[in-house]
């Protein structure tokens, strides 16, 4: 009978680790047991996920890394079943696409940057959706920053976003530093301003005339019959410009703003509630309301009843906005339409037309596209 020959220091050392390795599941599986878990063994259980490389997808697949590039970028131009085995290699090391060296090849991030002034208020909602999906289906990802209605803190993430070579970037208002504004124009990439108008945009702008808004909601109230007409506002630079709309068309027709009161963004019904008491003890015969959004406008409309004051026989209100709630309140709110979906999806497409080379070098005029709003009459005015 021949004797087993000795085992080599390498083999032990391989074997003293299965152990070990064996050992520490077998202690995995216990502790998991007592806290009623289950423990899952997957291919990618023994791989590091860290540092996959195209030609580790190679090897697991059985195919050469140029075949493991086409079926990732050209799946077209390669056999299913061997873009089968390559998304299974991809799988099972964990492999993650280098997109900086296709920029560094192409110059194109594939990255669209969007800052809003805050994720808190509804309005927005519609935009960043539309904007995200179209430009998800052209093979673009969204990145989101906030600005929190404060301009420095928008230009420090203006500077953040160019240092990682977005393709676009996506703004909410026209009114930035001047330092913001010229880092974008020396970016020499697509800019939207989208939530306004401007003679002079950066690049281009997507929206409406926020001062327009405020001339048809004064007309509206004055043509009701309202003429103590007060106005509760977010303190940011959009409603403020809606806020001087209102009041300079009331001017023009003889009537004078009865009280103001501004409220910190982002609104919430508290606020609105809050609003409408300062704005009583300024203006008791007060007769109308504007709310800067349909939160204050709802808030104010609760702390009206609890008053006991009948809307809109003593007091009406008209919002901004029409969010999802403003038809079901009791009355229906009175209020101003925007079709967000729409700015998103027309400043996205303005953004990859201009990175397609469809659109260049225009005049002004031809680089602004105004969605224009719609005043809903509705119960409460």
């Amino acid at each position: 009978m021949k004797k087993a020959k000795p085992a080599t220091k390498g083999a032990a050392k391989a074997a003293g680790k299965n152990a070990a390795k064996g050992a520490a599941a077998k202690l995995a599986e216990k502790n998991a047991d007592k806290n009623d878990l289950r423990v899952l063994h997957t291919p990618t259980a023994d791989l590091s996920v860290s540092g996959a490389t195209l030609i580790d997808v190679a090897k697991v697949a059985g195919v050469s890394p140029i075949t493991v590039s086409r079926a990732l970028n050209q799946p077209h131009l390669v056999r299913p079943n061997t873009v089968a085995k390559v998304q299974e290699a991809v799988q099972q090391t964990g492999y993650v696409k280098n997109m900086m060296a296709g920029a560094l090849a192409s110059n194109r991030s594939k990255l669209i940057s969007l800052v809003l002034p805050t994720i808190a208020t509804p309005i927005f909602a519609d935009m960043v959706e539309a904007a995200s999906d179209r430009l998800t289906q052209a093979g673009y990802q969204v990145l989101l920053g906030l600005s929190r209605y404060e301009a420095w803190r928008e230009e420090v993430l203006v500077e953040t976003i160019l240092s990682r070579r977005p393709d676009g970037v996506m703004l909410t208002g026209t009114l930035h530093t001047d330092i913001t504004r010229r880092r974008l124009q020396l970016a020499r990439i697509p800019v939207v301003e989208a939530w306004d108008m401007s003679p002079s945009p950066i690049d281009m702008v997507v929206g409406f005339s926020h001062e327009g808004v405020g001339h048809a909601l004064a007309r509206h109230l004055v043509e009701r019959g309202y003429r103590r007409i007060a106005v509760l506002s977010a303190d940011d630079p959009r409603a403020e410009r809606r806020n001087q709309g209102l009041q300079a068309e009331l001017a023009r027709m003889g009537i004078a703003v009865a009280a103001v009161q501004t409220m910190p963004p982002p609104t919430t019904m508290q606020a609105g509630r809050e609003g409408l008491t300062r704005l009583l003890a300024l203006a008791p015969d007060i007769d109308a309301v504007y709310c800067s959004s349909d939160t204050l406008a709802h808030g104010l409309m609760i702390e009206a009843v609890s008053r006991g004051l009948k809307v809109p026989e003593q007091l009406a209100v008209i919002g901004f906005g029409d969010l999802n709630f403003a038809a079901h309140t009791h009355p229906p709110l009175s209020t101003v339409r925007v079709d967000g979906r729409n700015i998103g999806l027309v400043a996205a497409q303005a953004i990859l037309d201009r990175i397609d080379g469809v659109t260049r070098d225009q005049d002004t005029a031809s680089r602004v596209f105004d969605t224009g709003f719609e005043l809903i009459q509705r119960g409460s005015t």
